[in-house]
Order: structure tokens, then sequence, then C-alpha cells
């Protein structure tokens, strides 16, 4: 409202007069003379309700995390009770063997030490890859220039240990000085340390996908189809992880594996796409391949499928500068080779 009309001295009128005009408030447009302007007020029940508010769940007491942690707490105390009785025994029996068992005893309790170390360094450093990936996706919306070079320095300590980016890391150490954007310094960092490993994250994809396409066509059981595909994408997640930094142990890998069954759900699921289907037929493939053959080809398709999710949660950067590998470059890169193969 305008000065004008908050001056404007109360007055009574009809709604049917025709000098009123129902118009909504942010509608502009010169009125006349003694025109009177309604603007009508939405109904609380129809308004949009936030999406944040409506999803937020109200947080109940963690039974089920309470109930797992008391069974882990008497697991392990029923365990060392044991071990104790029975170094005790030991001792009763001969002195010798008690030793024995003692230094059996340390020598599991250093090892589990070890573990549970590797373990939770191995979990820290999936969980800051992790964050590495928001943030930068965050800098690439508010294009912050100061966050964008603690980015980069986190990606360098990354990317220390590997020798391959030895080159790439002093190439953007030299320009950490210059005056860039925050955005265009993501992309920068993603063109010179993210190219090599993309490269490589691809051939190890495309490779997997061969061998579960040549081991699913051969075989003679699909007990064993299946156990080969869940190893075949065992192993394949696991080194698409130490390519981009990831030291994942066993829980590392139940929880890499719980994030990329969850990005296949979020992107369309496991099953191949209708254009990459029709490409097939187009090709003439299924006219070519014998029943096994096309079965072999698909569980390629979907462990190539399964790859580019990987890629996707393991990459401590969000493609921005590069373009993302895609389902169908791969699928050619395999029908090439059974043609090849034929």
């Amino acid at each position: 409202m305008n000065d004008r009309s908050q001056q404007r001295r109360p007055a009574t009128f009809r709604l049917d007069d025709p000098a009123v005009v129902v118009a909504e408030a942010d509608e502009t447009g010169r009125l006349g003379r003694g025109t009177i302007q309604i603007t009508p007020e939405h109904d609380p029940a129809m308004l949009p309700v936030p999406i944040e508010a409506a999803l937020t769940a109200r947080r109940r007491f963690p039974w089920g995390t309470l109930f797992w942690s008391g069974l882990a707490g008497l697991t392990l105390l029923g365990v060392g009770l044991g071990v104790v009785h029975l170094i005790e025994d030991l001792f009763a029996r001969s002195e010798t063997l008690g030793f024995v068992g003692l230094a059996f005893a340390f020598v599991t309790a250093l090892a589990l030490a070890v573990v549970i170390g590797r373990e939770a360094f191995g979990l820290a450093r999936l969980a800051t890859i992790e964050k590495l990936h928001q943030r930068a996706a965050a800098v690439l919306a508010s294009d912050d220039r100061k966050e964008s070079r603690v980015i980069v320095q986190d990606l360098l300590q990354i990317a220390h240990q590997n020798p391959q980016l030895a080159r790439a890391r002093a190439t953007l150490e030299s320009h950490a000085g210059e005056i860039i954007d925050g955005a265009d310094m993501i992309r920068l960092a993603e063109r010179e340390l993210m190219s090599p490993l993309d490269a490589e994250a691809r051939r190890l994809v495309s490779s997997a996908a061969q061998k579960v396409s040549i081991v699913t066509a051969v075989s003679p059981r699909a007990a064993i189809d299946v156990l080969f595909v869940f190893v075949a994408a065992l192993r394949l997640i696991r080194q698409l992880a130490y390519l981009y930094g990831g030291r994942p142990g066993a829980l590392g890998m139940i929880r890499l594996l719980r994030h990329v069954i969850a990005h296949l759900a979020i992107t369309g699921g496991m099953a191949a796409s209708d254009s990459l289907v029709q490409q097939m037929l187009g090709h003439g493939i299924a006219a070519k391949l014998s029943q096994r053959l096309g079965e072999g080809v698909l569980n390629g398709l979907l462990t190539a499928r399964l790859g580019l999710a990987a890629i996707d949660v393991t990459r401590p950067l969000p493609f921005a500068a590069l373009p993302a590998p895609k389902l169908s470059d791969l699928a050619t890169d395999l029908l090439r080779k059974k043609d090849g193969e034929e």
C-alpha cells in the first residue's frame, strides 16, 4: 500500500458496486478516480506448508541404540570373564600354560585395538570426504572465496598420498595465492585433481562390468552369478573409495554400500533405462546375442550403474567443471567388447 491509500479515510461500500475492483497486492496498474481496490486474504488452510517443518520427525528416545549398546557391553563382559577364567585355569594347571595363555590374550587385545583404530580412522576419512563434497557444493552456490581456499587445502591433504597427483598438486598450489573467485577455484581444483582420477574410475567401472558380463554369461549356476556379482560390486566400491582418497574398513564398506544403495534409489534404481534398452535393440544386439549373453550384458550394465553411483558417493568434489560419466558411454564400451568377442 502507498502513502495515499494509508491516509484514506474509512468509508462504506457495496461489493457489487462497479467501482469496487478485486486485485492482488502485487498487481500493478493505474486505478481510476473513485475506484476502490480490495485485496483478498488467503485462506490459512490453503497456504503452503513448509517442507522442512512437515518432514521434521519428533526425536524419540533411542531404545534401539540402547539395546544394542547394552547387548554389546554384556557380550564384551562375558568374553572378558571367560578369558580371565581360562587364564586362571591354565595357571592352576601349569605356570607355563598360564603365561602362554596370557601372551595370546595380550596379542588378541592388541590386534583388536589396532583393528578398532583402523575402522575409526576409515570412518573418519569417509566422513571427511562426504563433508568436503557438501562444502564444495555449497561454495559453488555461494561463491565463497575464503571457504574455497580451505577446501583446496583439505583436498591437497587428501591427495598428498597419491604420487600420480604430484604435478596436479603443484599446479594447484601455484594458483592458491591468485585472485580467483570461490566457485572458479573449486572448478580449477576439480580439473586439476579429479581429471586423472575420473579417467581411472571409468576404467575400473568398465573393467568390472566386462568381467561380470563375461562370467555371468558362461556361468552354469544362478547362485554363482549372484555371488560373483556381489563380490565384484564390493571390490569395485572399495577400489573407487581408495582411488578418491578413502580408506574404508569393514564398517566403512557397510556405510559406503548403504550410501550407494540410497543413491541408486534416488537416481532411478538399478534397472537399465528405456533409452538404453532401445539403444541395444536398435543396434540389433538382441538378435545377434543368445539368451545367456544377453543376461551377461544386462548384468554388466547393472554393475556399471552401481559403479557410477559409487563414483558420486566416493568423489570428494561434485561434478561441475568436468562432465559426469554416463551409463550410455560405458554401455557402448561393453557392447563393443561383446561384438569383438563374437
